[in-house]
């Protein structure tokens, strides 16, 4: 994921006509790392300082806001809304932005503000100066304990992190060039060798560059003759070219359909492994990039105590299941303690209290062999016999108990794989909401008195539009889906996959004919939201709402239906974007 210095260069290329001189009327901060500014013209401004994914780009994907902003978005607020952007700024091939904006105190005097943005990995800050250069805060505060070469902390004047003490990539010349070359170890591979020299470029371009001079990504500097050192230099002289001139393509890397990496030139040395996809412009590139790991960031970071309840809940049902089970098994052998009892019975002119075994002919056998008896020397042959009737008669009552509770304990189960689903899949504040309140309901949590404030806003199902026209509801949660199911018109067809966990999904049909095409997008949504997203030829059954019930007393979520027919589908990110409705 090279978000480095000359990529984020051509992103600012991009953003800087775009946003020069307009207004901010909103700030936001939906993640601990990310703040957006809502500038006037509906441009969302995302800034990222998280350590996984700094960057800067205009986004058009939504998040819910907390219900109470964090005291960096207030502050924000305070110093920003109405400022306006005067310039965007980079230095030379380093991982920082510098926003210029204008503003107007509470004295209607003109100043000026600067937001700093470090994306710098691990060492990402997010930085707000007044008009002399001085800190007034910033996301991540850095004392003299956490660095004793450079603090970030309010009041003190800003400085920029220190330079890496290595060549920018742009000035260097094929002077400097060969002298590098000749002056390396000859062990050292090409990219290794250009990401020890020079500073702006990622690792993928450095393989790249090696690739395209040698034809291998992993040659040695040994290994290459004259003509391909100088295919190096003239390689590594057109990149320098191209970042000097501005020259730059978003280009995205695909395997098996999903965006697996981003850069801004053409990449070859994946061959028919990876597809290189040019994209219309860096942002929607990156948007595409970091929504399925920003999801599964959300999920780790607001959904983690509920993983964990619901992961520990069913992690104890199985070890429960399983002592039930083997128990269950032990009742099955219920009929030896009978005959026992039986023989016993028969043989007591031949016995004597004080046994502690009995040796006699098994008339249940056809053979009549004999068996041996374990007995109790304490007790009388007649109390052994009614010790073993007394177990026959346990067994055959704990295998009706067990039953019951092995289907209660497999129905729970299957209850929390679908929570956990519904987890994977939230993308909302108000989906984790609620699955919590769902979670408390069914008694895996407990329930809080006054705490932090929640949203309150009614969760709507997600909404599709198929190619002819047709709408598609799909369940964020199980309460959700239960309502979706009660409330939908009998006539409209209900989706889901066969046997795996998913979202109830309504075709919205109200009695109209539906053609096959239709039909297989239902499905692929269906499929989509399940656990079989990312697999192949999956098999989705449909019916006519009227066909699905609820079994009185059973969990949100579950139902049943007497007849269906099936599709097999192999759900496509592709179509389930294109088809959702904004």
């Amino acid at each position: 994921m090279p978000f480095d210095a000359v990529c984020l260069q051509a992103v600012l290329q991009e953003l800087r006509p775009k946003l020069l001189g307009l207004r901010i009327d909103k700030v936001q901060q939906p993640a601990r790392d990310q703040v957006i500014l809502l500038l006037r013209g509906n441009q969302r401004l995302l800034l990222n300082a998280g350590a996984n994914a700094p960057r800067i780009q205009l986004t058009e994907l939504t998040q819910d806001n907390p219900a109470e902003p964090p005291m960096f978005c207030m502050l924000l607020r305070k110093h920003l809304v109405g400022a306006r952007v005067a310039d965007i700024t980079q230095p030379p091939l380093e991982r920082l932005v510098r926003m210029e904006l204008d503003i107007t105190d509470d004295f209607g005097q003109p100043g000026r503000r600067t937001l700093v943005l470090e994306a710098m990995g691990r060492r990402s800050n997010l930085i707000l100066l007044d008009g002399d250069g001085r800190v007034i805060d910033c996301l991540r505060r850095v004392d003299a304990e956490m660095s004793a070469s450079r603090q970030v902390l309010p009041g003190l004047y800003y400085e920029p992190p220190a330079s890496v003490g290595r060549l920018p990539v742009t000035e260097e010349t094929e002077e400097g060039f060969r002298e590098k070359l000749d002056a390396a170890n000859p062990e050292r591979q090409a990219d290794a060798f250009l990401l020890d020299a020079y500073f702006g470029i990622s690792p993928l371009v450095a393989r790249e560059l090696a690739f395209r001079a040698a034809g291998e990504t992993d040659r040695r500097l040994c290994q290459m003759g004259p003509a391909e050192r100088e295919r190096l230099w003239q390689e590594l002289e057109q990149l320098i070219t191209h970042i000097r001139e501005g020259q730059f393509t978003p280009v995205c890397l695909r395997q098996d359909g999903r965006a697996t990496d981003f850069t801004y030139l053409p990449i070859g040395q994946y061959g028919a492994a990876m597809e290189s996809v040019p994209c219309d412009s860096f942002s929607r590139m990156l948007d595409e990039f970091y929504e399925a790991r920003e999801q599964q960031e959300r999920v780790r970071q607001r959904g983690a105590d509920l993983i964990r309840t619901a992961t520990t809940a069913r992690d104890r049902l199985r070890r429960k299941l399983a002592l039930q089970e083997k128990d269950y098994a032990a009742t099955q052998d219920r009929d030896h303690l009978r005959i026992c009892g039986d023989l016993i019975t028969s043989n007591f002119y031949r016995m004597e209290r004080g046994q502690s075994k009995l040796t006699c002919e098994n008339y249940y056998d056809p053979q009549c062999a004999p068996i041996t008896i374990q007995l109790d020397p304490l007790l009388t042959p007649q109390q052994n016999a009614a010790k073993y009737y007394k177990r026959y008669t346990k067994a055959k009552t704990a295998e009706r108990y067990l039953r019951e509770q092995m289907a209660i304990a497999r129905r729970d189960l299957e209850y929390l794989e679908s929570i956990l689903e519904e987890i994977a899949e939230a993308e909302t504040e108000q989906d984790f909401i609620d699955i919590r309140h769902e979670l408390r309901d069914a008694g895996y949590l407990r329930s809080q008195g006054k705490g932090k404030k929640e949203l309150k806003r009614v969760s709507r199902p997600r909404e599709f539009r198929t190619t002819s026209g047709f709408r598609v509801l799909v369940g964020r949660n199980n309460r959700q889906n239960d309502k979706l199911t009660k409330e939908a018109d009998h006539r409209d067809l209900w989706f889901h996959t066969q046997k795996i966990h998913g979202s109830h999904t309504i075709l919205c049909t109200g009695g109209a004919p539906v053609d096959d095409e239709t039909l297989a997008e239902a499905a692929k949504i269906a499929a989509w939201y399940s656990q079989a997203r990312s697999s192949g030829n999956v098999p989705v059954d449909y019916t006519a709402v009227k066909n699905v019930k609820k079994p009185a007393g059973a969990r949100p979520g579950m139902v049943f239906y007497t007849t269906c027919q099936t599709l097999f589908v192999t759900p496509e990110e592709e179509l389930i974007k294109r088809l959702q409705s904004k």
